[in-house]
């Protein structure tokens, strides 16, 4: 489906929590699932995302997590036996195992990393992993993650750390930001309790994976390391329930039309898409969408899933709680025929909760402006834009 040749696009957690949040939406969980890369479809389709990280925060956020990580990770431990694990002796410096986790390609990393894993809950010491490899089952297919550390306890339990360059000032950051996190770090949890059931086999240690992680900032307005443990039991719930709704990428494939392929047909520098646009969108357009406004924020063809929606007069371009409140009502031209005269044609019964709400809505909003007519525009306004 991407095209011969074509590398598989691999997903990271935040594109995985995005993918969680929207299940219903087939088109993603096949594009994601295929590893198709869904910036250079929307760039191909004229829609290209018109969002992302600045390089300056990239560069910041690299320096920040460099510092936190500096000298064996000698500041990040302190900080999570200081919010995770007080009470309890704390790692010496030296003698925090740090493994290497390098290995070719993300099948042999995500090996390399449930076996370091196994090795340090069966050495009963702390251990510092950074920036291992995980693997997580996505509609069938498996999505490989990789979070920023993975902290083993000397009583086998493991705790996620992720490092965010944005502030934690007078000990509270972003409410929003957070939540991302919070949502991100799930996943992470999620990805390594697969991992946990063959590492307490192989180790005879019980093994568990923490739901409160360690979230480590810039303190105020400098670049010194503070951090917070999190909870993250109901994003941890929410996005194993949603995972699981996800329609496999076999069965959502197998209902396409045969020959369907998102493949861009690369011109020789790698980036410039020669396959005709039309044929692109029909090949999209096979696929049955999701859209609401919140995919504007986590989707690259969230442009142009809202102009298809837009044009169609789709109530879902207006919002979930909205869509939810309509009922059967599924066009913005139905809902204006429904608030009209009795005897208009709508999608609904006329007895439908939504269709007498809003001719109840209607019929108040006629008598607040007592009948009159809005005034029309003024001659001298005419050729005004």
């Amino acid at each position: 489906m991407r095209g011969p040749g074509v590398r598989p696009r691999s997903l990271d957690a935040r594109a995985l929590a995005a993918l969680a949040a929207n299940p219903g939406c087939r088109r993603r969980a096949l594009l994601d699932g295929a590893g198709i890369d869904k910036g250079a479809l929307a760039r191909a389709l004229g829609s290209p995302a018109a969002y992302g990280q600045s390089q300056f925060a990239i560069v910041r956020g690299h320096a920040f997590e460099a510092r936190v990580m500096s000298d064996g990770g000698t500041e990040l431990l302190r900080l999570l036996h200081e919010r995770l694990a007080p009470g309890t002796p704390p790692p010496e410096p030296g003698e925090t195992a740090t493994p290497d986790l390098s290995a070719a390609g993300p099948e042999g990393r995500t090996a390399r990393t449930a076996l370091a894993l196994r090795e340090a809950t069966a050495a009963g010491g702390w251990a510092l992993l950074t920036h291992p490899m995980l693997a997580v089952e996505v509609a069938g297919a498996p999505a490989y993650v990789e979070p920023d550390a993975v902290v083993v306890h000397p009583d086998g339990s493991w705790t996620v750390v992720e490092v965010k360059s944005f502030p934690m000032i007078d000990g509270s950051a972003d409410a929003a930001k957070v939540g991302a996190a919070a949502r991100q770090a799930a996943v992470y949890v999620l990805a390594l309790e697969a991992v946990a059931g063959p590492a307490a086999a192989y180790t005879g240690r019980e093994v568990a994976v923490r739901d409160r992680v360690l979230l480590v900032c810039p303190k105020d307005f400098s670049n010194l390391p503070t951090a917070a443990a999190v909870d993250v039991r109901k994003q941890l719930a929410t996005t194993r329930r949603q995972l699981s709704r996800l329609t496999r990428v076999e069965d959502i494939a197998a209902a396409l039309p045969e020959g369907t392929t998102f493949d861009l047909r690369l011109a020789d520098d790698g980036k410039t898409a020669t396959r005709p646009s039309g044929e692109l969108t029909e090949a999209v357009e096979a696929v049955e969408a999701a859209y609401a406004p919140e995919c504007l924020a986590a989707c690259e063809l969230a442009f142009h899933c809202r102009g298809r929606s837009r044009a169609e007069g789709a109530v879902e371009a207006l919002g979930r709680g909205v869509r939810g409140e309509l009922g059967a009502l599924r066009t913005v031209g139905e809902v204006l025929a429904a608030a009209g005269p009795a005897e208009s044609e709508t999608g609904a019964a006329p007895d439908d909760p939504a269709v007498v709400a809003l001719r109840r809505a209607a019929a108040l909003r006629a008598e607040a402006l007592g009948g009159a007519a809005l005034p029309g525009p003024r001659a001298e306004d005419a050729e005004c834009h």
